[in-house]
C-alpha cells in the first residue's frame, strides 16, 4: 500500500482499506464477484428485461461477463473567446440603462468568472467528479489516483466536502477559487507510466453527493461545478435515469456537451449484454436533454462504460482524461459555454421579430396627424381666402366693398366680433389627435422589439411628447405674429406660450394667415386676425387702374347726367347714360375678371401656407418625438450588433 502526500501540510500518511460503496462489504482488494442472472442486479426495467433474456439463453451462448468497455471520443473544438467576451463586456455596459440588474446578473457572473480563470494557471484542467448517492464517483476518484484518498463505504453521505489531487505543482490558486481547504489536497500515486505523464496538468476534484441529504451539500457541488473546467458524471444502472440528475445537471447544463463526460459505472453488476443497452438508453436520454454526443467525429459529451471498482474501463477513461488535459482548451470551451449560455438566456431582451424601426410611412402618418392637430389644411383655407379677399379689395367696386366691410363687421372672428371660445369636446379632440399620433408612432417604432427595449421606446415618445401640444400652439402663434419678413417659426424646446395661442399659415414670403374659429393643438381658439397680407401680382395694378376707370366712368357719367336734370348741361341723356353704364357694367366685369385670373395663385398659395405649417408641425414632432425614439432604435441596433458578435461564434449552436 503507498502512502498518500498531503499538498496541505506535506505529511504522508497510511490508506485503510474502505467498504466499496459500489458494492457494500466488499473492499477493492477482494475480487469481484459476478451476479448471476436474475439475483444481485434486477432494479430496472432494463435490468429485467436482460435478465429474463441471460436466464432464456441457451446453451453454447459466449459468455458476456467479459466486456469491453465502449468510449466515444472527444472531439475538440474552439472559438475566439476574447472577442466574445469582449463583446459580452460591452453588451452588458451599453444595457445597463435599459435592462434591470437580474436581466444582467448572469452575464456579470460569467465576466467576473472569466477574468478570475484568466489570472489563473493555464497549464491545469480543474475536472469535477460528480454524482449521486452510491454511484461510485469515490471509487472512480480513488483508481485514478492510484491511491485511497476519498473515503468510500456503506455510510451516507460519504463524501462530505470537496477533496483535491492534483497532479503537478501550482494549482494552488485554483483550488483556492474552489475554497478546498489544504488539509483536503493531496497528490496522486503515480507509477511513471505513459498514461501518467498524460495526466500531468490534472487536478481532479471529487464532490459530495449532488442528492446527499445532508444540508449544505448540494450547494457544494453547485457552487464548484459553476468553476470547474469539467466535470465527470458518475451513474449507476440504478440512477442513470433519475429526473433529479436530468432535470437540474445535465438538461441546464446540455450546452457545455464538449467538457462533459458521463460514465456508467458498475458494469460488473449487468448480466449478458444489459451494459450496451443501459448504455444505449443513457445516450438516449442525454439526446432527449439537448446534450450533443461525441459520435463520428462530432464534438460532444464522452459517454463510457466501466467499473471503478475492477478496474474494467478505467484505462481507457484515463487515456481519454489524458488526451484532454494535454489540449489545454478546458477552461476556454468551459467559458465558451458559460457566454452561450448567458447568450441563450439574454436572446429574448435582445432579439426582435422582424425589422423594427421606423419607415417613411410611419412618419409621413405622424406628420399628417400633427398636421391634422394643428389645423394645417384649415390654415389654407384661410390662407386661401385672405388670398381671394385681398384681390377683391384691390379690384373690386367700391359699392360692393363698402357693403362687404359692413357684413364683416356683423361676423363673428372679426375684430369687432371675436370668435368664441372652441367647444369643450373640440378643445379634447385636438389634444386627443396629439396623443393618439404619438402613441401610434410610439406602437409602430416598437413592434417587435423586445420587451425592454419596446418599453424604452415607448417611454422616449411620452416623455418627448409632455408638452407637445402647447409646443405646437406656440409654433402657430409664432407664424401669427410673423411681420412679413421671412423669419421661420421654430417648436420650442420648452412647453407651450399657455394662453390664446392661435392657429395659422405661415404664407409664402413669409406672410401669415390664420383659420378662423378652430381650435389649435391644445384646444385654444384663436381670433382670426390676419397677421399680414399676402403679395399681390403683377397684373394687379392694371387691374386697380381699370376699376378706378369703371369708378371714374359711372362717377362722370352720373355727374354728367345730373347736370342735365337741373338744366346746367344741354339736354342729351342718351351719351352720359351709355358712358355711366359702361362704368356700372364695366366695374363687375373687372372684379369678376380679378376674381377669376386670382382662383389660381390663391389656390396654391393656400396650399403652399398649408406646406409650411405642416412642415413646421412635422419639424416639432420629430425634434420632440421622432429624434428620441430614432436615438433608442439606435441603441437597440448597437446592442443587437454587440449581442450578434456574442453569439457568432458559439460552438454549441445556440
Amino acid at each position: 500500500m503507498t502512502a498518500v502526500i498531503d499538498e496541505g501540510t506535506g505529511r504522508g500518511e497510511s490508506p485503510v482499506p474502505h467498504e466499496d460503496s459500489d458494492h457494500p462489504g466488499r473492499t477493492p482488494d477482494r475480487p469481484a464477484r459476478v451476479p448471476e442472472a436474475g439475483g444481485d442486479w434486477n432494479d430496472g426495467l432494463i435490468a429485467r428485461r436482460a435478465a429474463a433474456k441471460e436466464m432464456g439463453r441457451g446453451p453454447g451462448t459466449a459468455d458476456d461477463d467479459v466486456r469491453t468497455p465502449q468510449v466515444e471520443a472527444y472531439v475538440p473544438s474552439g472559438g475566439p473567446l476574447r472577442p466574445r467576451l469582449d463583446a459580452l463586456r460591452e453588451l452588458v455596459g451599453l444595457s445597463r440603462a435599459r435592462l434591470d440588474g437580474a436581466t444582467l446578473a448572469e452575464a456579470g457572473r460569467v465576466l467576473d468568472e472569466a477574468a478570475a480563470r484568466r489570472r489563473l494557471s493555464s497549464r491545469h484542467t480543474v475536472v469535477a467528479i460528480a454524482g449521486a448517492t452510491g454511484s461510485g464517483k469515490s471509487t472512480l476518484f480513488n483508481s485514478l489516483a492510484g491511491a485511497q484518498i476519498s473515503d468510500t463505504g456503506l455510510r451516507r453521505p460519504t463524501t462530505a466536502a470537496p477533496i483535491a489531487c492534483s497532479w503537478t505543482d501550482g494549482a494552488a490558486g485554483l483550488l483556492d477559487r474552489l475554497a478546498i481547504p489544504g488539509r483536503l489536497r493531496r497528490r496522486p500515486q503515480q507509477g511513471g507510466t505513459a498514461a501518467d505523464e498524460a495526466l500531468q496538468g490534472l487536478v481532479l476534484v471529487d464532490l459530495p453527493d449532488h442528492d446527499s441529504a445532508a444540508p449544505g451539500h448540494r450547494e457544494q457541488v453547485d457552487r464548484v461545478l459553476a468553476l470547474v473546467d469539467a466535470v465527470i458524471w458518475v451513474v449507476d444502472p440504478e440512477k442513470y435515469a433519475d429526473a433529479a440528475l436530468h432535470e437540474r445537471y445535465l438538461r441546464p447544463l446540455a450546452g457545455h456537451a464538449e467538457i462533459t463526460f458521463v460514465v456508467l459505472n458498475q458494469v460488473d453488476r449487468l448480466p449478458g449484454d444489459a451494459a450496451d443497452q443501459v448504455l444505449d438508453d443513457l445516450r438516449r436520454l442525454l439526446d432527449e436533454d439537448g446534450m450533443a454526443l461525441g459520435e463520428h467525429g462530432e464534438p460532444g459529451a464522452t459517454v463510457m462504460s466501466l467499473s471503478a471498482l475492477t478496474g474494467d474501463g478505467v484505462g481507457e477513461l484515463r487515456e481519454v482524461l489524458g488526451r484532454f488535459v494535454q489540449e489545454r482548451t478546458a477552461a476556454a470551451r468551459r467559458l465558451s459555454a458559460d457566454v452561450d449560455a448567458a447568450a441563450a438566456r439574454l436572446r429574448p431582451v435582445y432579439v426582435a421579430e422582424g425589422r423594427p424601426g421606423l419607415g417613411e410611412r410611419a412618419r409621413e402618418e405622424f406628420a399628417d396627424r400633427l398636421a391634422e392637430a394643428v389645423g394645417a389644411a384649415a390654415a389654407g383655407q384661410a390662407a386661401e381666402r385672405e388670398w381671394r379677399r385681398n384681390a377683391g379689395r384691390a379690384c373690386g367696386t367700391p359699392w360692393l366693398r363698402l357693403w362687404r366691410w359692413y357684413e364683416s363687421t356683423r361676423r363673428p372672428g372679426s375684430l369687432e366680433c371675436p370668435a368664441l371660445p372652441a367647444p369643450a369636446e373640440e378643445e379634447i379632440t385636438a389634444r386627443q389627435r396629439v396623443e393618439q399620433a404619438v402613441r401610434t408612432v410610439a406602437d409602430e417604432a416598437a413592434d417587435g422589439l423586445p420587451g425592454p427595449w419596446a418599453q424604452a421606446v415607448r417611454e422616449a415618445a411620452v416623455n418627448g411628447a409632455e408638452g407637445l401640444p402647447e409646443a405646437l400652439d406656440e409654433l402657430v402663434e409664432k407664424a401669427g405674429r410673423d411681420d412679413g419678413r421671412g423669419r421661420p417659426a421654430s417648436c420650442s424646446s420648452g412647453g407651450g406660450a399657455g394662453g390664446g395661442a392661435a392657429q395659422g399659415g405661415v404664407g409664402p414670403g413669409g406672410s401669415t394667415v390664420m383659420a378662423t374659429g378652430v381650435a389649435g393643438a391644445s384646444g385654444v381658439a384663436h381670433s382670426g386676425r390676419v397677421g399680414g397680407k399676402p403679395p399681390r401680382p403683377r397684373w394687379w395694378p392694371a387691374a386697380v387702374l381699370a376699376q378706378a376707370s369703371m369708378t371714374l366712368l359711372q362717377i362722370f357719367g352720373g355727374l354728367w347726367l345730373a347736370g342735365q336734370i337741373v338744366g346746367v348741361l344741354e339736354p342729351g341723356f342718351l351719351t352720359p347714360a351709355l358712358v355711366m353704364l359702361a362704368g356700372v357694367i364695366g366695374g363687375p366685369l373687372v372684379e369678376w375678371s380679378c376674381a377669376a385670373a386670382a382662383r389660381g395663385p390663391a389656390r396654391r398659395y393656400g396650399q403652399e401656407a398649408d406646406r409650411q405649417l405642416r412642415e413646421a408641425a412635422a419639424a416639432c414632432g420629430r425634434a420632440r418625438v421622432l429624434d428620441p425614439v430614432a436615438a433608442e432604435l439606435v441603441r437597440y441596433r448597437e446592442v443587437r450588433e454587440r449581442y450578434v458578435a456574442v453569439t457568432e461564434f458559439s460552438t454549441t449552436g445556440r
